[in-house]
């Protein structure tokens, strides 16, 4: 049997007691990890820049803001899961495409198949990668040529279509960048931002900037700045690989 991709999830809810009975409920599951906690959306805001996460356990009423809001600002970057007492807030919860909504208290069943969802997803990402090898046939400098996936420095999104640079040139695939980025291995290309995805082995150059980014100079794409939370992300992969 393959092992199961580890989730790094948090948990962002205000009652303390809440958040160590979810602790509790997923110590039965060894392939999530408890990674962070918050007990507001501002606290869960800041730990976002520090650590990597794959999913949010996330109640809605809180003091400071709702669980809405922080789903709001993300805008579909990190899955979520809405754990609350109030199931009002539940067509608001899945017009934001939340994986799940689970009424408290959680049960075990309950939870397991929010689990399920989210380990659904880890698995797609995995599986659906495209190998360096994969040919595309594009236009450069009015030429149709075959190109290989590999030979892709950097992915840029420019309105409906995605810019993309290698040794030979610059094209462009009709398609978003979320699209194109389910089918990359996260081993091989980085989420640099909302309008870029890089490939590792062809940064050059990484310098920090004012605002605690990175700017990142490639072999063919030229330069491409890093936002803060990415940064500390990347930071953490690299160190990994070393």
């Amino acid at each position: 049997m393959n092992q199961k991709a580890t989730i790094n999830v948090m948990l962002v809810d205000d009652e303390p007691l809440a958040r160590v009975e979810l602790n509790r409920l997923l110590k039965a599951h060894p392939q999530v990890k408890v990674v962070a906690e918050a007990e507001n959306i501002m606290e869960a805001a800041q730990l976002l820049e520090l650590h990597t996460i794959d999913a949010l356990f996330l109640d809605i009423e809180m003091p400071g803001g709702t669980g809405i809001e922080l789903a709001q600002q993300l805008q579909g970057e990190i899955p979520i899961v809405f754990c609350t007492a109030y199931n009002e807030f539940a067509v608001d919860a899945f017009s934001l495409n939340a994986v799940d909504y689970l009424l408290k208290p959680v049960v075990a069943t309950r939870l397991q198949t929010a689990l399920d969802k989210l380990q659904a997803l880890a698995d797609e990402s995995v599986s659906a990668a495209l190998e360096d090898e994969f040919k595309l046939m594009v236009k450069i400098a009015d030429k149709m040529k075959i190109i290989q996936l590999g030979d892709i420095t950097r992915f840029e999104s420019i309105g409906n279509h995605a810019a993309i640079y290698t040794a030979q040139g610059k094209a462009y695939l009709h398609s978003s960048l979320s699209k194109i980025e389910s089918r990359l291995n996260p081993n091989q290309y980085f989420r640099a931002s909302r309008s870029d995805i890089i490939r590792l082995d062809a940064i050059e150059e990484l310098e920090e900037t004012i605002n605690y980014g990175l700017q990142a100079q490639l072999t063919y794409g030229g330069e491409v700045e890093i936002s803060r939370r990415q940064a500390v992300k990347l930071k953490k992969q690299m160190s990994l690989a070393l």
